[in-house]
């Protein structure tokens, strides 16, 4: 059976997570997600005066990140912001989910709510990128080797290229989910554990807590 997109990201940040996840049957996406991820379709409407959802930058900055994002290349920011689809659900060999733009190309674009690193795109996002692009290929009968990633949030678009390194990544998670029948390993990552709803089930001691001991 082909593996979720979301199981595949999940798995790449923390295979732990995806196991207590799955146990509590409680992978929706939190609050607030969805109003984020709708900027990605509103382009249009917030550099014409609309205000975006989003509070981690002003109104000004998102519009001048968006001019820059369009200058830089017209025909790709036109096909974001009028794609030839939207919301299709793709399934691979290996993987099934949402890509929620796909360009000309073709090229699947995923929409992350999320702050994006300084350069690149998150391993989770990149795990992702890799499993929509292997299941629009799938789709299309012909190579995709290249994917987008929107974070809308910040006005921020990046192209990632399905490199040897970020396959490997993809591959890791793949059998990571498929080998899922009980808790993997604990992580030591205070980064990840602090910010985990799972934190208490899982008993990883973080930051502040060792602080104490």
């Amino acid at each position: 059976m082909p593996v979720a997109f979301s199981d595949l990201a999940t798995a790449a940040y923390c295979p732990r997570q995806l196991y207590y996840a799955r146990r509590e049957d409680d992978r929706a996406p939190p609050p607030g997600v969805a109003r984020l991820a709708a900027d990605a379709f509103r382009y249009p409407e917030i550099l014409d005066g609309a205000a975006p959802a989003t509070d981690a930058v002003s109104s000004a900055e998102y519009r001048e990140r968006l001019r820059a994002i369009r200058a830089r290349d017209p025909q790709r920011f036109a096909a974001l912001v009028d794609p030839p689809e939207r919301s299709v659900v793709v399934t691979g060999r290996d993987c099934r989910g949402v890509v929620d733009k796909v360009l000309p190309g073709p090229i699947p674009a995923l929409v992350s709510p999320g702050t994006p690193p300084e350069t690149g795109v998150w391993e989770p996002q990149s795990v992702r990128a890799v499993a929509a692009a292997k299941a629009l290929a799938n789709r299309e009968r012909t190579p995709v080797e290249r994917a987008v990633v929107e974070y809308p949030a910040h006005a921020v678009v990046r192209e990632v290229s399905l490199t040897t390194r970020r396959k490997a990544a993809y591959r890791r998670a793949l059998r990571a989910v498929r080998s899922l029948d009980g808790p993997p390993p604990r992580l030591d990552d205070d980064a990840k554990c602090e910010a985990c709803d799972y934190r208490a089930e899982c008993g990883v001691p973080t930051r502040s807590l060792r602080s104490l001991l």
